[in-house]
């Protein structure tokens, strides 16, 4: 009898094969579904430094709440910060589905932030010393956040790809919103021009660094790689980040400001943007944790993780 049914046993092959067929017949993969160990733990990384970056890319905006110029400006920005508060959550809650079968839960994901494990976006371990600075992370840093993102509208695995509908719906409204601080401030007096000529400055190498390296080489990993494999994503880091330059450095030219790289230049042969790479190992250094923001705001969240502990036990109970 044992030998009978196991002709009908599915090997761990065949069920990787079954699960590329359907999700390159455009299948949505759920929660529940069978999925290789490969995809769920990429997913599991890249959903989770996700959740995780959106909670922490509020906390350099967070800091100008208090200092914004005008009532409406405070209203403005605190909404932000409300809304990428809530996606980290709408996020953590995909990921946490994932973990389950692993017996790990969202108590695991905190406590991968806080010894290193779990890494968060390069752009928020930098300062943002300026009302400049407020501006520019809603204009370009979710405008690049918004290119990344729609990249994966599609993505393989279902509640990843809905989720992400809604995200870069309120994404664009946070764009809209750096957009109009920039916009007033290149309106404005000489000092006010400078200082998005400064912000621009502190920002560029961030900029160049959030789409991560144009190949496994840099650091070691092939990330990108296997989620186009999954087809989580279709782009490249670089085929990403040139999308960026060809929507913005045209946007950002016309408001007078200089690049500040002076070897920038649009390739007519190749189609492509030319620049300067960023210090790689600079990048490394900094998702490490060893940012010139990384350890303080790495402490704020610990603190109010552990303040608030009284809440999530009273939910527990409830």
């Amino acid at each position: 009898m044992n030998e009978y049914m196991s002709l009908y046993q599915t090997t761990d092959e065949e069920k990787h094969q079954q699960f590329m067929n359907r999700i390159n017949a455009g299948e949505k993969i759920e929660a529940d579904d069978w999925m290789p160990d490969e995809y769920r733990l990429t997913l599991i990384k890249l959903i989770s430094m996700h959740g995780i970056s959106e909670i922490m890319g509020a906390l350099p905006e967070k800091e100008w709440v208090p200092k914004a110029p005008s009532l409406r400006r405070k209203l403005g920005i605190m909404a932000k910060v409300q809304d990428e508060m809530g996606h980290g959550q709408l996020l953590l809650r995909v990921t946490e589905d994932l973990m389950k079968p692993l017996g790990r839960n969202r108590e695991d994901i905190m406590q991968d932030l806080f010894n290193g494990d779990l890494k968060f976006h390069n752009v928020f371990h930098m300062e943002a010393p300026t009302w400049a600075d407020a501006g520019l992370i809603g204009w370009l840093v979710d405008g690049a956040a918004i290119i990344s993102q729609t990249n994966m509208l599609d993505a393989s695995y279902g509640p990843y790809a809905r989720v992400l509908k809604r995200i870069c719906a309120e994404e664009v409204f946070h764009a809209q919103h750096g957009e109009a601080i920039i916009m007033a401030l290149a309106e404005g007096t000489p000092m006010q021009r400078d200082m998005i000529q400064d912000s621009l400055n502190r920002w560029w190498e961030a900029l160049l660094m959030f789409f991560g390296p144009a190949d496994a080489s840099t650091t070691g990993t092939s990330k990108q790689d296997i989620t186009i494999k999954y087809k989580i994503r279709t782009k490249t880091n670089e085929q990403l980040r040139q999308d960026f330059f060809n929507k913005y450095i045209p946007r950002v030219l016309s408001l007078g400001l200089k690049l500040p790289d002076p070897t920038m230049h649009f390739d007519e042969q190749s189609k492509k943007w030319v620049y300067e790479q960023p210090d790689w190992n600079r990048f490394k250094q900094i998702v490490k944790n060893n940012g010139p923001k990384s350890q303080d705001r790495l402490r704020l969240r610990k603190i109010s993780y552990e303040t608030n502990e009284w809440v999530r036990e009273a939910l527990s109970k409830t």
